[in-house]
C-alpha cells in the first residue's frame, strides 16, 4: 500500500515546562543530586519541589519524539505520533498542542489515576538544559497501544531511547520494530542520552543489531555506546552495526555514514539561546530530505538548518515555519 505517513514517531508524551535559571540554582541544586545538562528521573514530591524553584515558565507538548514530529510537520512531512499521557489536565495540555501541529495522535489515555509525565527544563544562560522528567503515565506504553495499521502506513518509524526505562515500553519497540519490517518499512531509533545509553547499553546494543535501520546519536552517545574516547572509532563499531548511521557534532555539524559513502556538513551559524530539541529537530529534517529522496548531503543541511532554528530562540518547537526556510535549491530539486 502507498504510505499515508512520512514518519510515525513513537516516544515519551511529555508536557515540557521551561523556565530560564541560572548557573548558581543548578549549582545548588546539584548537591540534591540534579545532574548539569542531562536528563534526571524524579518523583511526584520532587517535581513539586522543582517547580517551585522555576520563575516563568512555557508549557507545551513534548518529549523528543514528539519534538521531532513537529518539526518533521514544519517542513511539510506528515506525521504521527504514539505516546501514552493520563486523563487529566496536563494530558488535556498535550493533546490539544499536538492536534494544533497537526501530527495524527490517537492513543487514548491512561485511566489508572497516574499523571501525564511533565518534564521541568531548567535552561541555563549558556543555553544549556537539564530535564527533570517525572514519566507518569508514559512510561505505561506497552504493546497493545502499538497500532499495526499505524506502522504498515508510515515509510518510517522512529523511536527515541527514552523510553526504554520500562520493560513493557520495550517491548512495545520490539513490537513496533517487528511490524515495521513485517511492512518492509524502515526503523528508525535515537539514543536520546547518555544517561540512557548508560542505563541500557547492552539492550541498545541488541536492539540496533537486529532490528534498527537508522541510527542517530550525538558524540558523546555514540562514544558512551561503545566505550572509547574516540568518536572516529566508535564510528568505525557503528558501521558494523547499522548500516545508516547519523551522528552530531555540536557546532562541528554533523556526519551520516552508510555503508558506500560518508558525508559531512557545518552547523548552521546561530545565536545560541535554548539547545532543548536540538536533536530532536536535527533527526526531523534528516528524515524530511530522506522521504524526498534528497541526497544525504542535503538531508544533514536540512537537519543543521531546523536544529539552527530551534536553538535561537526559547523553547524546543520552531517559531518560523521550517519549509520556509528550505533553500531554494532544494525546493527545486
Amino acid at each position: 500500500m502507498t504510505e499515508q505517513f512520512g514518519l510515525l514517531c513513537i516516544g515519551n508524551a511529555i508536557v515540557d515546562i521551561l523556565s530560564p535559571v541560572s548557573d548558581e540554582l543548578i549549582a545548588a541544586q546539584e548537591a540534591h543530586g540534579m545532574k548539569r545538562n542531562a536528563m534526571n528521573l524524579i518523583d511526584p514530591k520532587r517535581a513539586q519541589e522543582i517547580y517551585e524553584l522555576m520563575s516563568s515558565a512555557t508549557e507545551t507538548s513534548g518529549g523528543s519524539a514528539c519534538n521531532t514530529a513537529a518539526c518533521y510537520g514544519s517542513f511539510g512531512g506528515k506525521g504521527a505520533f504514539i505516546g501514552l499521557t493520563a486523563n487529566d489536565q496536563f494530558g488535556q495540555i498535550f493533546s490539544h498542542d499536538i492536534h494544533a501541529q497537526k501530527i495524527h495522535y490517537s492513543t487514548p489515555p491512561l485511566e489508572n489515576g497516574v499523571g501525564t509525565a511533565r518534564s521541568y527544563i531548567l535552561v541555563t544562560p549558556d543555553g544549556h538544559r537539564t530535564m527533570n522528567t517525572y514519566l507518569g503515565a508514559c512510561v505505561h506504553l506497552n504493546p497493545t497501544h502499538i497500532d499495526e495499521g499505524l506502522v504498515k502506513s508510515s515509510a518510517i518509524t522512529y523511536l527515541e531511547g527514552f523510553l526504554f526505562d520500562e520493560p513493557q515500553a520495550k517491548q512495545a519497540f520490539i513490537t513496533a520494530a517487528d511490524l515495521t519490517h513485517k511492512y518492509q518499512r524502515k526503523i528508525a531509533l535515537t539514543l536520546s542520552d547518555t544517561f540512557c545509553v548508560e542505563r541500557h547499553r547492552s539492550d541498545f546494543l541488541s536492539f540496533i543489531r537486529e532490528r534498527v535501520d537508522i541510527l542517530f546519536a550525538n558524540e558523546l552517545e555514540l562514544i558512551s555506546l561503545y566505550q572509547t574516547n574516540d568518536l572516529d572509532e566508535a564510528i568505525q563499531k557503528a558501521k558494523k552495526d547499522c548500516k545508516f548511521v547519523v551522528v552530531t557534532m555540536g557546532p562541528q555539524g554533523s556526519q551520516i555514514i552508510t555503508e558506500h559513502e560518508t558525508v559531512r556538513v557545518h552547523a548552521e551559524p546561530t545565536q545560541v539561546v535554548d539547545t532543548t530539541g536540538a536533536g530532536d529537530s536535527y533527526a526531523a529534517g534528516v528524515l524530511f530530505g530522506l522521504s524526498q529522496n534528497l541526497p544525504l548531503k542535503e538531508c544533514a543541511r536540512l537537519g543543521s538548518i531546523a536544529a539552527a532554528e530551534v536553538i535561537s530562540h526559547f523553547g524546543p518547537r520552531p517559531l518560523t515555519s521550517l519549509a520556509s526556510l528550505i533553500p531554494a535549491d532544494l525546493k527545486a530539486a
